[in-house]
């Protein structure tokens, strides 16, 4: 899998934006806040139309401009896709595929997969729950379209129900929607348990391997999943879980159990940057096995706060595949494959 060429107006510091790519490792550097993360969010988008750093299209339009465009040339499945999205300010963002507009983002699945690693993952050891859910759900996303539907359904109820809540002593007759929000989300509840419970479980087998290796065999990595006390395995069919979230929901017990000690509160910055790229790297082993083709490996500030054991590994593990890597200096980093280097500077291509 390989994107060719990338192409954006108006997106975030970008006025405009061309350039084709090398299949190997693309080395993209510059000083702070040029706009090299900047790109690596553009790539990622079009893989999954979402962004790690914003909730809101309308985030990644530049300001006092209506709209943003971007285009990705790609070479995924023995075929060549272009893939367009343009975002609005004000009205839903459009998607294409070779021309195509897709009804739903799930369509994308598959298309371009993509694996990014920045240093805001730190927050998927050092932060709560809610950083771990984002984390599988940008992943299987991209390989499951059901559980993007699933998801994208219990996000909306999500929100309709939270209103419902808020505003029913004002106006009470809300409450009689209720109970069809409840059915609804947790139909769509047990489904997301359901897919996160098997991509955990290959996480298990993928990502200690990796972590062993990073760490010199000096520490080890363990996972598990944990969703709503009444679940009693994960692993189950949906109709399964949905009878144990229809008991959740009557006995309102807590959505999510702590973990005890973990490398949430005892890891090291060092330990917990290793501990989220091994999740990273066991990602993008699975989208391997999954497609047969490495998805496209985004790296945006990876070797910093690392020893130099821990840069070696990254440097000698990421083999294979096409490589974005961002740093603030052009410079030879050794034992990785070279490619092209971009030097960007205030959005601009120099």
């Amino acid at each position: 899998m390989i994107l060719n060429a990338l192409e954006l107006d108006f997106f975030r510091n970008y006025v405009h934006f061309q350039s084709d790519f090398d299949p190997r490792v693309n080395l993209i550097y510059g000083e702070n806040a040029q706009g090299k993360t900047n790109l690596l969010e553009a790539i990622a988008y079009l893989s999954s139309a979402k962004s790690h750093r914003a909730r809101y299209d309308r985030e990644m339009i530049m300001l006092d401009i209506d709209g943003a465009f971007l285009k990705g040339t790609v070479d995924s499945r023995g075929r060549t896709f272009t893939l367009e999205a343009k975002l609005n300010r004000g009205k839903s963002r459009q998607l294409y595929s070779n021309g195509v507009r897709l009804k739903t983002a799930g369509e994308l699945s598959g298309i371009l997969t993509t694996v990014l690693f920045c240093p805001e993952d730190l927050y998927l050891i050092r932060e709560g729950a809610a950083a771990r859910r984002k984390f599988l759900d940008l992943a299987i996303c991209q390989l499951r379209p059901r559980y993007a539907q699933a998801l994208g359904e219990y996000n909306r109820l999500y929100e309709h129900k939270t209103r419902i809540l808020r505003d029913w002593p004002e106006n009470p007759s809300l409450l009689q929607t209720l109970d069809d929000f409840n059915l609804r989300m947790a139909q769509t509840g047990a489904l997301v348990v359901h897919y996160r419970a098997h991509f955990v479980k290959r996480l298990q087998e993928t990502a200690p391997p990796i972590h062993q290796d990073f760490s010199g065999g000096r520490e080890k990595l363990s996972l598990r999943y944990e969703t709503v006390s009444t679940v009693t395995d994960p692993l189950a069919p949906p109709r399964t879980i949905l009878e144990e979230i229809l008991a959740h929901q009557e006995r309102h017990r807590q959505a999510e159990l702590d973990a005890g000690r973990s490398a949430k509160t005892y890891g090291s910055q060092g330990q917990t940057r290793t501990a989220a790229l091994s999740l990273k790297l066991a990602q993008r082993e699975i989208f391997f096995q999954e497609t047969e083709e490495y998805p496209v490996l985004l790296l945006d500030d990876v070797l910093s706060e690392l020893d130099a054991k821990r840069q070696s590994f990254v440097l000698n593990h990421i083999q294979g595949g096409q490589i974005f890597i961002t740093c603030c200096e052009e410079e030879k980093l050794e034992g990785l494959e070279q490619g092209r280097s971009f030097h960007i500077r205030e959005g601009k291509l120099v």
